[in-house]
């Protein structure tokens, strides 16, 4: 049996390697406030967010719209999802503490332990087949379609009812009848457990034919005896004992992905209802192809930093198709590093099958994501912040692809203004030469400007806006970009001018 519900052929891999800047892309996009929001303090569900976020699909725009239909499912019938999940995690729980409960490694010990396992499995399932049975037909994605249609195909009545019967012969409580053959050396072999006769009345018993056999019986205090005879009867269960042991195996299998799959389901319910709360909206997006230069939305915000503040923050508005570079300046504490981290962040959701945050938005997929980020000064760092910058720049190159997309936040700014814009200038001509797309927050007018002046078809540029009192509207729009940062406002702000000191 296969959930299927995050590919429609395969499994979802927990355990596959992330990428390898996930430790920059944790904190710069500060994807810990999204995930604490997903997963609600549950350690398995952060671990499923986390793996399912960072590692997207890259170029695989059906399996992103598999996702997204399952998704929309959940939406519509969460209380419905909320309860398979449930059903997988007690089935999970409750093996643990039957393994906890029959210990040991000889045959009747794995007969008895996987017995107890099938019969409370077989329970959870008829529980997962009444839920099949109650609501399949309010769900319309092809893998909730799909998912109900195993259930009702592999758990049939006919199917319970088999299992149970199987069950209670294999509890051996009229004995194990066992055959055997003689090896070398007149050594008993092949030691096969056969199912039992057929029960008869005590009149068919006494008048039946009885085949010819010999009755061996052990004294009691015979030790040597009883020894010989337990091992026989371990040879002879141990390979009914081991296939029932695989059986319980394979469905512990089963609700092991069917949890894992629909945790981050799970997930995206838990942030889809903290947003709901605070009225932020979200939109599934449309995603384009990875040779596709499309990146537009509308109503854009920094979810990580709603989730923070609890409540709605301003959105920003782009159309930004057919574009390689976008260069951000403007007024200080602007919203222009909060805009960063939304572009960052609707791009991880969405390659990962997710809403984003925001009331339209098409972008196309990337091959990989980085952020070049300044970093705060830290007193253990070896050389000076301009060589730890470049360092991390070096990394990038060495792992980045073409269909890749680069952010950075007031990069090159360890230096003077001169040198910054020249490094700044030859990394980003390099970048675009790869049709790379990039995304950079800059307080470098010199650096911004020399590509302004190129009026170059493949990029755009924005500012944060700034009205005429000083005051921030912390919105993002198209203009050209200015030599000043107004850091004049921030002094004013904060030193209050006019005040005595």
């Amino acid at each position: 049996m296969k959930a299927f519900l995050m590919y429609p052929d395969r499994d979802f891999d927990l355990k596959r390697k992330l990428p390898s800047n996930e430790h920059a892309l944790m904190q710069d996009l500060e994807l810990d406030i999204l995930f604490n929001a997903m997963a609600l303090g549950d350690k398995f569900l952060a671990e499923v967010v986390k793996s399912a976020v960072l590692s997207g699909l890259r170029d695989d725009l059906d399996t992103i719209g598999y996702r997204q239909r399952v998704l929309q499912d959940c939406l519509k019938n969460r209380a419905v999802v909320r309860e398979i999940y449930d059903v997988a995690v007690k089935a999970i729980e409750k093996e643990k503490k039957v393994y906890y409960g029959i210990l040991g490694r000889h045959a009747d010990s794995i007969l008895a332990r996987s017995i107890e396992a099938l019969q409370m499995f077989v329970g959870m399932l008829r529980q997962l087949r009444r839920v099949a049975d109650e609501h399949a037909e309010r769900f319309e994605s092809e893998g909730f379609t799909a998912f109900f249609a195993m259930v009702n195909q592999e758990l049939s009545d006919d199917y319970f009812a088999s299992v149970q019967n199987h069950l209670r012969e294999l509890k051996l409580r009229d004995g194990a009848l066992i055959s055997a053959e003689l090896g070398a050396g007149n050594r008993g072999a092949n030691y096969t457990l056969r199912k039992s006769q057929v029960k008869q009345s005590w009149m068919e018993r006494f008048f039946a034919k009885r085949p010819p056999e010999y009755t061996i019986y052990i004294a009691d205090r015979d030790d040597n005896g009883a020894r010989a005879l337990s091992e026989i009867r371990e040879r002879g269960i141990n390979l009914v004992a081991n296939a029932l042991a695989q059986s319980a195996d394979h469905i512990l299998s089963f609700f092991n992905m069917l949890r894992t799959e629909l945790a981050f389901y799970v997930g995206c319910l838990n942030l889809q209802g903290r947003l709901a709360d605070m009225g932020a909206p979200i939109v599934f997006p449309q995603p384009a192809a990875l040779g596709e230069r499309r990146h537009s939305f509308a109503g854009l915000y920094d979810v990580c930093l709603a989730l923070a503040l609890g409540q709605r923050i301003v959105g920003n508005d782009l159309r930004a198709d057919d574009k390689h570079l976008v260069i951000i300046t403007g007024a200080n504490q602007g919203g222009k590093s909060t805009f960063m981290r939304s572009i960052g962040l609707s791009q991880l959701m969405m390659q990962c099958g997710m809403f984003v945050p925001a009331e339209f938005y098409c972008a196309n997929v990337c091959d990989g994501l980085f952020t070049h980020y300044k970093r705060e000064e830290d007193v253990t760092m070896k050389s000076g912040k301009l060589d730890e910058e470049l360092s991390r720049m070096s990394d990038i190159i060495d792992n980045i692809t073409l269909g890749s997309v680069v952010l950075f936040n007031e990069s090159f700014a360890a230096t003077n203004e001169r040198e910054g814009s020249e490094i700044a200038s030859q990394i980003i001509h390099a970048l675009l030469e790869k049709r790379i797309k990039v995304f950079f927050v800059t307080h470098l007018y010199e650096f911004a400007h020399g590509f302004y002046e190129r009026k170059l078809e493949a990029a755009i540029f924005l500012r944060a806006e700034r009205q005429a009192d000083g005051g921030r509207t912390f919105r993002v729009t198209e203009a050209e970009p200015l030599q000043t940062s107004y850091g004049e406002d921030l002094y004013k702000t904060i030193f209050r001018t006019g005040d005595s000191f």
